[in-house]
């Protein structure tokens, strides 16, 4: 036995080693990380509400659950390559529960005849076929092979959907920190391209194995199958109905949230530094599983005030599903990565955080757990489509 044991410790350091990870995480959360995943943690700076650390990458995992199932973030930390990064970072960010961006726009709702026809035509079976696809993968972690096979599948299949059209383009984006690219489909604008509308939402999946590593089998049904699924049927109905855009629309399916917003963080810092004029960003991370009274729950921390208000008006308006309200605090999704840059992100998920999906992160993320229908997703494509149309007009 003790020899096993010893093979197991072995095995561990091989793929860990004794690498240490820079990160930041809600100064909520230091004392049940103490107490929960490292004893030793090491607080380079201790600020109101975010905090850099120091941690052991072999406690990576174990942070994950922490945050996953006491706080109810996903992943609930942000990565960086170096400390001259991030305190880099932080000396930038105006450390607030919700900030309003860099753009004042006014919101109103008039394009109904417009919007309507396409909120009508958001199929569930369409829906559910992408996360029967991306949920069959054995697993979509970022290192995996077929974490990168989902992502080439994804990619080829928002080509066919744009098909034909001299003003879509489907670009693979390449990360420092992780094999896995990002996917981002452009509808490029006619009036004002010099604006831009972003809906994402991860594309990696992630499961904790037996010994405390990572599994080889994570589904991710839900957390994020469902997300990019529900970009895809908004994608499919702007472009079998021709729809040509007034600003530029980018549909974003980002790499390796799962260890740290990886992806996102490094495509928000890039359209920062460009000077890109970003009007808004909406997130789709987990959108179908219905663990609420409240159909569709918009997160009022870290995340754009006035955006949220024009997005239930747009729920009332078009979607007619009750809303409601929560925080999931500091980088639950890769919207964090958007409004960190400074830029107007809002974060509608499927449930309150209390009720959320409690099998994320596990082998048992199927569909089955939505009974293998996406009859919740569809009300989260109603809403995005509305929200991208209004938007852009």
């Amino acid at each position: 036995m003790k020899k096993i044991w010893m093979v197991i410790a072995l095995m561990s350091l091989q793929c860990f080693g004794n690498e240490k990870l820079i990160l930041t995480v809600g100064t909520d959360s230091l004392s049940a990380i103490k107490a929960q995943v490292s004893v030793d943690l090491e607080i380079l700076k201790q600020g109101d509400e975010i905090s850099l650390i120091r941690l052991d990458k072999e406690k990576m995992f174990k942070l994950s659950e922490l945050m996953h199932h006491d706080f109810g973030r996903c992943p609930g930390f942000t990565k960086y390559f170096s400390e001259a990064e991030a305190y880099e970072d932080l000396a930038s960010l105006q450390i607030k529960s919700s900030v309003q961006g860099l753009f004042t726009l006014d919101y109103k709702i008039d394009q109904h005849l417009l919007v309507k026809p396409l909120v009508e035509q958001i199929d569930e079976v369409s829906t559910v076929q992408i996360i029967a696809q991306l949920s069959n993968y054995p697993t979509r972690y970022h290192k995996s092979k077929t974490g990168l096979e989902a992502v080439m599948w994804l990619k080829s299949h928002w080509e066919s959907l744009g098909q034909g059209r001299s003003d879509v383009t489907v670009e693979l984006v390449k990360h420092r920190d992780t094999p896995q690219p990002s996917v981002i489909l452009t509808i490029e604008g006619t009036e004002n391209p010099e604006q831009v509308i972003v809906v994402g939402g991860h594309v990696d999946s992630i499961a904790r194995g037996f010994f405390g590593g990572i599994s080889k089998i994570a589904p991710g049904a839900d957390d994020n199958a469902s997300g990019i699924a529900t970009m895809t049927e908004v994608i499919r109905v702007l472009m079998s109905n021709s729809y040509r855009s007034n600003k530029t629309i980018k549909f974003m399916a980002y790499a390796a949230e799962e260890i740290g917003l990886v992806g996102s963080r490094e495509i928000a810092k890039s359209f920062k530094k460009a000077g890109t004029q970003v009007v808004g960003v909406m997130q789709l991370d987990m959108t179908n599983f219905k663990g609420s009274d409240e159909d569709i729950v918009l997160m009022t921390d870290y995340t754009n005030k006035a955006q949220n208000t024009f997005i239930t008006s747009i729920i009332d308006t078009y979607v007619k599903v009750k809303w409601g309200t929560d925080k999931c605090g500091y980088a639950c999704s890769d919207h964090a990565s958007w409004t960190n840059a400074g830029f107007p992100a809002s974060m509608p998920f499927e449930s309150k955080v209390k009720d959320m999906n409690r099998k994320i992160h596990s082998k048992k993320d199927t569909l089955a757990v939505s009974k293998n229908h996406a009859f919740h997703a569809i009300k989260f494509a109603k809403m995005a489509i509305a929200y991208v149309v209004e938007l852009d007009r």
